[in-house]
């Protein structure tokens, strides 16, 4: 399990984070804008949704569908931005409910599944790469009564890093929808940790997930082998430090070498077609999570683009 000192050290972090960028009401809105745009980006990605950053906000804020993209992305990309403004809501003022869990998957697939959405699975599902048996649909009910109770009662007593933490891991394991399950699990996580205490805002657990596929998948699957909760919570307490240390440096060195690593990045891009963020941060010499940063700065701005599925596709700068 996580030593407290961790916990402190990631409020210390946070803290001087702000100290730095004093942010006025208007920006905070900005940014729930933005990682709603980012949070349903990553999350769907992961799940293998080829809409990219752009073409999601195109989709969940214009309205408007992307040219040779299914319509299953665009319905995702509206899905998961209508259970992130319901989430964002009913976690601020009132206890949980098992209605509030039925609306949240509801919201994520009217538009797929209108038959299985908002209700609990009938039938025996896998959790993929994993040896853990997910529990029958007869004991689904009564689970996530006992998961509603649990939560109502430890949101106030757990440190919020890890109660969200364990709400993610509880959900997955219970597992009672057919599909959305992880969407639900980490878009869960990512608003408890801003709404519970703001010195964890605007941590956007998809986002350090999609940058670390490989470690999350591993410590859900570890997690569950062992029986071992902490085996996650310490995973994901690690993200969060990383992503913190992250954004106090870049902070603290200023603007000049973030471009400079910018130009790094998309050197290698343009001299090693169809590579992979990893690849990339050990060229240039700095994390994955950096070089995720600023690729999404480069996307926007057209220069660099993402060709294939996000398991074996790699970065491209654009030939124009």
């Amino acid at each position: 399990m996580a030593a407290k000192q961790e916990y402190a050290y990631c409020e210390v972090l946070k803290a001087k984070i702000d100290e730095m960028r004093p942010f006025p009401p208007e920006t905070l809105q900005s940014l729930k804008e933005y990682y709603r745009v980012g949070l349903t980006y990553s999350s769907n990605a992961l799940e293998g949704n080829s809409l990219t950053e752009s073409e999601t906000k195109i989709v969940i804020e214009d309205g408007l569908t992307v040219d040779g993209k299914p319509i299953l992305h665009a319905y995702e990309a509206i899905g998961h931005a209508e259970a992130y403004d319901h989430l964002y809501e009913i976690s601020k003022d009132k206890p949980l409910e098992l209605a509030d869990i039925l609306k949240l998957h509801e919201l994520f697939y009217r538009r797929i599944s209108p038959e299985v959405a908002g209700k609990i699975r009938t039938g025996q599902v896998f959790l993929s790469g994993s040896r853990y048996r997910l529990p029958k649909p007869a004991d689904l009910p009564k689970l996530l009564n006992e998961f509603v109770v649990w939560f109502n009662a430890s949101e106030k007593h757990l440190h919020p890093v890890e109660f969200a933490a364990l709400v993610h891991q509880k959900f997955v394991f219970i597992h009672p929808f057919a599909d959305g399950n992880g969407r639900m699990g980490r878009l869960w996580q990512s608003l408890i940790l801003g709404q519970l205490n703001p010195v964890f805002e605007h941590l956007p657990v998809e986002n350090m997930v999609y940058a670390n596929q490989q470690g999350y998948y591993q410590a859900i699957n570890q997690s569950s082998a062992a029986s071992n909760c902490g085996i996650f919570i310490d995973f994901m307490l690690n993200e969060i430090l990383q992503t913190l240390k992250q954004h106090q440096s870049a902070d603290d060195v200023g603007v000049n070498v973030g471009v400079n690593v910018g130009v790094k990045i998309l050197e290698y891009i343009k001299n090693n077609p169809g590579c992979r963020a990893n690849a990339i941060a050990e060229a240039v010499g700095t994390t994955t999570r950096t070089v995720e940063r600023h690729i999404r700065a480069l996307k926007e701005r057209g220069m660099v683009e993402f060709r294939g599925v996000p398991k074996t596709g790699g970065y491209f700068v654009p030939r124009q």
